[in-house]
């Protein structure tokens, strides 16, 4: 792996191990079946015992891995050659951090909008790492309004640590261009199915999370700010973001529980980068359920069904005086 994390690697190690007992096997034709056997199979309760108790700063890291799944990685894996990219806002310029276009999921043709990382250093900085400019939101609404012409369902991958917060940015209209997504989101007349497969951070994320179905991958987060922001604005240090991330609450289990998205999608052991396609087919079957039945239901039921959901969100308890009790 390209990236490793300070809880992986007795993993790591042992999986070192196995690749140089396979190795000696192969080479040298001895009969190690025994000993690999028992590795494989420690590595795996190894995984199992680490990745299901991992502390809320360990799970942004998994969110955040360089080799974690693109919108790009699950659109190749779902679609195939069928995706066709439409760039630009068609008022200043293309936004690379945002990916628009359409694609067919099986018989299901539909609009695919997400945010884009990279992989690697140079495709991070082409990428902005996945933050997007105001022309990315307006290129993301230019599609929208297309599938909602042409009546087709919209689909949205969420992975970005927030909307870049550039002066170019800010100058541009940033504020309002989220702004605005989130309130054409709300009226789109076609069914939108989200899923947050890395960061969901900020407005950022929020701009393009207005769906009839949000869905989480295992390993995802979802918050307000980052944990380090929330470190320096609460402790004025960066040190304690692995506090500010246990308060946040940005977990898939934090979310569900909170009833902000609808179901969790599991993650292969390790995290969705050891095994992309056993997301995608998650995403698919998904994709495949849903839109189905919500592509039957008019437009107005549509709409009313989805404001029922934002509007019921959050939680409040009132507090007794006791004076008065």
């Amino acid at each position: 792996m390209s990236q490793e994390f300070e809880f992986e690697k007795p993993i790591i190690e042992l999986e070192k191990r196995l690749s140089d007992l396979r190795s000696l096997s192969e080479e040298g034709n001895i009969d190690l079946s025994r000993e690999i056997s028992a590795i494989a199979e420690k590595i795996e309760a190894m995984k199992s015992d680490i990745f299901h108790s991992l502390e809320p700063w360990q799970v942004a890291q998994v969110a955040r891995h360089l080799d974690r799944p693109s919108t790009l990685d699950y659109v190749k894996l779902l679609c195939g050659d069928s995706f066709v990219e439409l760039k630009g806002d068609r008022l200043f310029a293309d936004d690379p951090a945002m990916i628009c276009g359409f694609g067919r999921f099986g018989s299901i043709a539909t609009a695919i909008i997400g945010h884009q990382k990279g992989h690697d250093t140079e495709e991070n900085i082409y990428r902005n790492f996945g933050m997007p400019h105001p022309e990315g939101y307006r290129k993301s609404r230019r599609v929208m309004h297309l599938a909602e012409k042409f009546r087709k369902p919209i689909i949205v991958f969420i992975d970005t640590p927030g909307a870049f917060p550039g002066i170019g940015a800010e100058e541009r209209g940033q504020s309002e261009a989220i702004a605005r997504s989130i309130m054409e989101m709300s009226r789109m007349r076609v069914p939108i199915l989200c899923f947050i497969i890395g960061e969901g951070g900020s407005g950022g994320a929020l701009a393009v999370g207005i769906g009839d179905r949000v869905y989480m991958l295992e390993h995802a987060i979802y918050s307000v700010i980052s944990a380090e922001g929330c470190a320096a604005i609460l402790w004025k240090d960066g040190a304690k973001a692995r506090d500010a991330a246990a308060a946040l609450k940005f977990r898939s289990t934090d979310l569900l529980e909170a009833g902000i998205i609808d179901a969790i999608l599991p993650e292969p052991l390790g995290g969705a980068h050891r095994n992309a396609e056993f997301v995608a087919n998650a995403i698919g079957d998904i994709i495949q359920k849903e839109l189905p039945s919500l592509m039957a239901l008019p437009a107005d039921l549509l709409l009313k069904k989805r404001y029922e959901k934002f509007r019921a969100m959050g939680k409040f308890k009132l507090e007794q005086d006791s004076e008065h009790a």
